[in-house]
């Protein structure tokens, strides 16, 4: 070979070895990066190419696709009832993208999921168009609609658990929006998206899980729970607890409700009955911050919950917000004690202390997925129970059961009674502003029990209603709608 046709073999040779090393660094090293490109509309397309797997309730779809024209998406999401849904299912928009449900099991809707690997190659061999999977949630619809038409036009959230498993059977929110009106890509969508999220009543906010409120007097419970582990306290012994309470550390009194008699020296029982703030300040200030820090933390305060839609290793909007006791001075740890100062809970976080009072001190996980089903109904994924600590000792935990049903027998929880039915509750009426000068949250924690145990423990806040001030409490505005939650969930078990 002579010598320039040498050169023109090593240089083509050269050009052979660029384009092979240069394919080989798009097909392995930059497919991930060059796949999630915003800009690259084909997989966008592909995406949009076939209907989304569903979510389901009660063996029932919340959700569904439907073609659309004008666009290269061909399929969108659409939502039965989307306001009583979505904060369950979150949303699944073209323009905008997914939470909630939607995005935390996006590939296993879409059909993209590993686990269906087997069911796209199936498919491709028969020349059928790729499937989604199925999400089968633990909801129970009946509780559900009971939760948000109980909410009526109140601005709150309910979270509703099984305390025997940690099945999360209701998650409702007022006010609610649909995810139908944005699931599509036009202009259109983006600005109804807009609308919702620049609305000051925030309606696409998760109250159930995302928003903290200083739980009030609902956490006097933990204090009980806290007093009788520490042994220094028992369910019907008087207290030494003076009315007025002079807070320690300060000049300050903190006094109760109407001026209750009862409350001087109150039992743990009969404070609970009454909701007696000095009983159970004094008794925060005298456990000291540190066990009541603990106490809390027990009940899952100040920790991720880990599992199904509540994976810490995700985005903030799929997690409920932590729950916080504070780490706080003598004076602030007692108003900590009876929900003030800067303790703060959200709605699942409340359930779950009467889920474990109700549960003979077993709290287990929560979770909102029960199965992962393929789109050949095999079953890809089954959540097991599991228990996520002990809180109160199962003795102490009967104690507080006896306490909680007294307060709903002939307490401030009257109006969480169900004929035939033993229920154990605590009301909350939770200060809050500078000064107090909002309006207070209302609040009830309740569970229901039957002759094989409890299915159903239930929080309700009342962030917001029409309410005169004065009429504002969380036996008069919140126990109605646990009540409701709780019959409907008992329907057919008693």
């Amino acid at each position: 070979m002579n010598k320039p046709l040498r050169r023109i073999a090593i240089f083509c040779g050269l050009l052979v070895l660029a384009l092979l090393v240069r394919t080989n660094w798009l097909q392995f090293v930059q497919a991930d990066e060059l796949k999630t490109d915003p800009k690259n509309r084909r997989v966008d397309i592909a995406r949009y190419a076939q209907p989304r797997g569903n979510i389901i309730v009660d063996g029932k779809a919340v959700t569904g696709s439907t073609v659309v024209n004008g666009t290269d998406f061909k399929y969108k999401r659409t939502y039965k009832n989307g306001k009583l849904w979505s904060p369950v299912t979150g949303y699944a928009s073209q323009r905008i993208g997914a939470n909630q449900l939607e995005k935390l099991y996006d590939s296993f809707l879409t059909g993209d999921d590993d686990r269906l690997f087997f069911n796209r190659t199936i498919d491709m061999i028969t020349g059928k168009p790729q499937k989604g999977g199925n999400v089968v949630t633990t909801l129970n619809a009946k509780a559900q609609k009971a939760a948000y038409d109980g909410l009526g036009d109140k601005k709150g959230a309910v979270a509703a658990i099984n305390p025997k498993t940690g099945a999360i059977l209701a998650l409702a929110n007022k006010p609610s929006y649909d995810p139908s009106t944005f699931a599509g890509v036009s202009g259109e969508d983006g600005e109804k998206f807009k609308k919702l999220d620049d609305d000051e009543d925030q309606p696409m906010l998760n109250r159930a899980l995302r928003q903290t409120y200083p739980p009030g007097s609902t956490f006097k419970v933990v204090t009980a729970a806290a007093g009788l582990e520490s042994g220094d306290y028992d369910l019907d012994s008087k207290t030494d607890s003076e009315d007025p309470y002079r807070l320690p550390n300060s000049s300050t009194d903190l006094g109760n409700e109407g001026n209750n008699p009862a409350c001087k020296n109150a039992s743990i029982r009969v404070a609970l009955q009454w909701s007696c703030n000095t009983v159970f300040a004094k008794m925060s200030d005298q456990l000291g911050n540190d066990k009541m820090i603990e106490e809390a933390e027990k009940f899952g305060f100040e920790k991720d919950v880990k599992g199904g839609t509540l994976d810490p290793d995700l985005d903030t909007p799929v997690r409920p917000a932590k729950s916080i006791y504070p780490k706080d001075n003598r004076p602030q740890n007692a108003m900590a004690g009876i929900g003030q100062a800067s303790n703060r809970a959200t709605p699942l976080q409340m359930a779950m202390v009467a889920s474990a009072v109700a549960n003979d001190g077993k709290l287990m996980k929560p979770y909102m997925v029960d199965q992962l089903v393929a789109p050949n109904l095999n079953v890809v994924e089954q959540t097991k129970p599991e228990e996520l600590s002990r809180p109160v000792s199962s003795e102490n935990a009967q104690k507080l059961q006896s306490a909680m049903e007294t307060v709903v027998e002939k307490g401030t929880g009257k109006s969480g009674q169900i004929p035939g039915v033993t229920v154990g509750g605590k009301t909350g009426t939770a200060q809050h502003g500078e000064n107090n000068k909002d309006n207070p949250y209302a609040w009830f924690i309740s569970y229901a029990k039957t002759s094989d145990g409890s299915p159903v423990a239930v929080a309700v806040v009342v962030e917001s209603s029409d309410t005169l001030r004065s009429d504002i409490a969380g036996g008069k505005l919140a126990a109605p709608i646990a009540k409701g939650v709780m019959e409907a969930v008992l329907d057919g078990k008693h």
